[in-house]
């Protein structure tokens, strides 16, 4: 069983933000897999199964994410965990794939890397980054722009076929078929 994660905060105010793009491949994949939801109160998340995933979403809002991810791991003594998030270093519609590494910044991950370490695997979705540094928590927390809107179901689409081949490939695998240096919108 593999646990697929996906990052950003709960509730209609947040819910096109970029900083949610990680909710809405979980959301997509919840859809294609038909996956059943059964969630309890002590996952602190939204958790769903299909035949070879555990989808969650975690409610504990980005920061403290980890929480979450620890209870449904734990619980289900889970060795394989892929979390998808946004990632202000990468180009937007950019996906790279890798194990481990620094949060890199993103409190999400520094969460989960307290919580269970920082030896899983990632799926990190470009959303870009804005031009003066100091915005940066109000364009995450920012709905995606009109131009972006546009290929945003093509990123959904491409990041949820990763989640599934993860099914039949190793990470290393995943890297070399699916990281993109450029935008895929293009």
């Amino acid at each position: 069983m593999i646990l697929l994660v996906g990052l950003g905060n709960p509730g209609p105010k947040y819910e096109k933000n970029r900083h949610n793009i990680g909710f809405m491949v979980i959301d997509k994949l919840v859809d294609q897999l038909h996956a059943q939801n059964i969630s309890k109160s002590a996952f602190q998340g939204e958790l769903y199964k299909s035949s070879d995933f555990l989808l969650l979403k975690p409610l504990t809002f980005m920061n403290l994410s980890g929480e979450s991810v620890q209870k449904v791991k734990h619980f289900y003594k889970i060795d394989r965990v892929i979390v998808i998030h946004d990632d202000l270093d990468l180009e937007f519609g950019s996906i790279r794939l890798k194990l481990g590494g620094s949060s890199g910044g993103h409190n999400g991950l520094k969460s989960i890397d307290t919580q269970i370490g920082n030896g899983y695997e990632r799926v990190r979705v470009g959303i870009g980054r804005p031009k003066i540094k100091s915005q940066v928590t109000s364009y995450v927390l920012s709905d995606f722009d009109e131009t972006q809107e546009k290929c945003l179901p093509d990123i959904i689409e491409y990041t949820s076929k990763i989640a599934l081949a993860s099914k039949e490939m190793d990470i290393d695998t995943l890297k070399n078929h699916f990281s993109t240096k450029k935008s895929i919108c293009r």
